[in-house]
C-alpha cells in the first residue's frame, strides 16, 4: 500500500505510515541487541566493550549512507507529489549512481584506516584484539547497508513502508539463529557474532531489492534514465550530502564521546555499550516517526500545500512528545532490569554505571524526540543545512561540556551533557521554524 499524504486526515495517516517504520527499526535494533546479549553474557566484558566501541563507529559509517538515502528520498517524494514520473525515475537513477560511488569510497576508507581508528578511539589493550577482529568482519556488510537503506528510502518516498519491515523481520530471525549457532554452538567467538549480522544485513538488502524490481516496476529506472542530469545531480547532492553530513556530525560527536568513555576503563565501556543499545532501542520509534514525517512534508511541499504542512507539524509534535514522556518513565524505573539482559547481575560496578547513564539520558527523551522532528521538517523542505546547524549545536555542546567537565566530575558530566545539547538545539530549531513559515 502507498500513502498519499497530500489529502485526507493527517493524524491517522502519520500513524499508519510510521508504525511499520518504527517496527522495522526496532527489529534492526533487536538484532543489534542480540549481538550485545550473546557477546556480553557468553564472551565477557572485554568482548562487550569491544562491540560497544565498534557499534559507535559502525553507526557513524551507516549514518553516512542512511543520510544520503534519506536526503535523496526528499527529492523522490517531491517529484512523486508532483506526479512527475519521468523526473522521479531520473532522480532515482542518478541518486543510485551517486550512492554506489560513496559506498565504494567508504569501504576502502573503513578497511584502510582500521589501525588508526583503534588508536584514535583509545581502545584499551585488553579490548583491542576483539575490536579489530569484530570490525574487520562487520565492514563487509557496508554494501548491504547501502542497498537496504536506498531501497527502503525509495519505497518510503512513495508512502510504502511494509516491504522493508517484512525484510527486516526475516533478517532479524536469521541473525538470532546465526548468533546462537556461531557463538554458542560453534566456537567462532566475536567474529561469529559479526558474521551473523553481515549475513542478516545481506539477506534483508537483497530481499528488498528483489521485491522492488519484481513488484514495483513503476519505481524502477531504465538505462535511458541513467544519463547524468547535472542539474538534478546538484539538487540531489545538495540535500543528500547535507543530510549525510548532519547524520555524520551527529554520530562523529557520539564517537568522540565513546573515546572519552573509553578512557574511564573497561567497566565504564561495558556499561555504556549496554546503555547505548537500550537507549537506541528506546527512542528509535521517535526517530522513525520523524523520518516518516519527512515524507509528509516533502509530498505536501511538492503539491504546494503549506497549510497542510503547518497542521501536520502540530500533530507530529503532539504525538512524538506524548510518546517520549511515557517512554522516559518506563526507562527510569526499569533501567536496572533492562541492563541485566546484557550484564551479569554479579558485575555490580558495571550495572551501577549503566543505571546512572540510563536514568540521566532517559529522563529527557522528549528533547531528542523534538530534535528529530526539527531535522525531519527542514529536510522535507529541502533546507537540510538547518539540520546540520542544529546537529552541530547539539553535539558540539555535548562534546564541549563532556570534555571540559569529565576530568573534574567524572562520567556524570558526560551523561548530563546529553540533554543539555538536545534542549538548546530544540530552542534554536523552534526559533528558526517560526521565522521561516513562508518557506513552506
Amino acid at each position: 500500500m502507498q500513502q498519499d499524504f497530500t489529502q485526507g486526515a493527517i493524524r491517522p495517516a502519520l500513524i499508519r505510515f510510521s508504525v511499520p517504520l518504527m517496527a522495522g527499526n526496532l527489529l534492526q535494533q533487536l538484532y543489534n541487541l542480540v549481538d550485545t546479549w550473546v557477546v556480553g553474557r557468553y564472551l565477557g566484558k572485554e568482548a562487550l566493550a569491544a562491540v560497544g566501541s565498534a557499534f559507535s563507529l559502525m553507526t557513524l559509517l551507516t549514518s553516512i549512507l542512511l543520510g544520503l538515502s534519506m536526503g535523496s528520498s526528499v527529492v523522490f517524494s517531491q517529484f512523486w507529489g508532483q506526479q512527475d514520473s519521468k523526473r522521479f525515475k531520473q532522480s532515482v537513477a542518478n541518486a543510485f549512481g551517486l550512492l554506489v560511488f560513496v559506498t565504494v569510497v567508504l569501504l576502502c576508507v573503513a578497511y584502510g584506516s582500521l589501525s588508526a581508528v583503534t588508536k584514535l578511539m583509545r581502545v584499551p589493550r585488553e579490548v583491542e584484539g576483539y575490536f579489530t577482529l569484530y570490525l574487520s568482519v562487520i565492514f563487509a556488510g557496508i554494501p548491504f547497508i547501502f542497498l537496504y537503506n536506498f531501497y527502503a528510502a525509495l519505497l518510503r518516498s512513495v508512502g510504502n513502508t511494509i516491504p522493508a519491515l517484512v525484510c527486516l523481520f526475516i533478517a532479524t530471525l536469521t541473525n538470532i539463529v546465526l548468533d546462537v549457532l556461531f557463538v554458542l554452538v560453534f566456537p567462532f567467538g566475536i567474529a561469529g557474532a559479526a558474521w551473523a549480522t553481515v549475513i542478516a544485513q545481506g539477506l534483508s538488502a537483497l530481499a528488498l531489492l528483489f521485491y522492488t524490481i519484481v513488484k514495483k516496476p513503476q519505481l524502477n529506472f531504465s538505462l535511458k534514465d541513467c544519463s547524468p542530469d547535472y542539474a538534478l545531480i546538484r539538487r540531489l547532492a545538495s540535500v543528500s550530502f547535507l543530510t549525510g553530513m548532519q547524520q555524520s556530525i551527529m554520530n562523529f560527536g557520539i564517537l568522540m564521546i565513546q573515546s572519552l568513555v573509553n578512557s574511564f576503563g573497561v567497566a565504564t565501556m561495558a556499561a555504556f555499550a549496554a546503555g547505548v543499545k537500550i537507549d537506541a532501542f528506546a527512542y528509535a520509534p521517535a526517530q522513525d516517526f520523524a523520518n516518516g514525517f519527512t515524507t509528509f512534508v516533502a509530498q505536501n511541499k511538492g503539491a504546494q500545500k503549506p497549510e497542510r504542512i503547518i497542521q501536520g507539524i502540530k500533530e507530529a509534535f503532539l504525538l512524538s512528545c506524548t510518546f517520549c514522556l511515557i517512554l522516559s518513565l518506563v526507562i527510569f524505573f526499569c533501567a536496572p532490569i533492562l541492563l541485566t539482559l546484557f550484564i551479569d547481575p554479579g558485575q555490580k560496578e558495571v550495572l551501577d554505571i549503566g543505571v546512572q547513564y540510563l536514568r540521566w539520558e532517559g529522563s529527557f527523551y522528549v528533547g531528542i524526540g523534538m530534535l528529530f522532528l526539527f531535522y525531519a521538517i527542514f529536510r522535507g523542505l529541502e533546507r537540510a543545512g538547518v539540520s546540520v546547524v542544529l546537529t552541530i549545536i547539539s553535539l558540539g555542546l555535548r562534546v564541549l561540556i563532556a570534555y571540559t567537565l569529565a576530568p573534574v566530575f567524572g562520567v556524570l558530566a558526560i551523561w548530563i551533557s546529553v540533554p543539555i545539547g538536545w534542549f538548546v538545539a530544540d530552542i534554536v530549531g523552534f526559533l528558526i521554524l517560526l521565522r521561516n513559515k513562508s518557506s513552506y
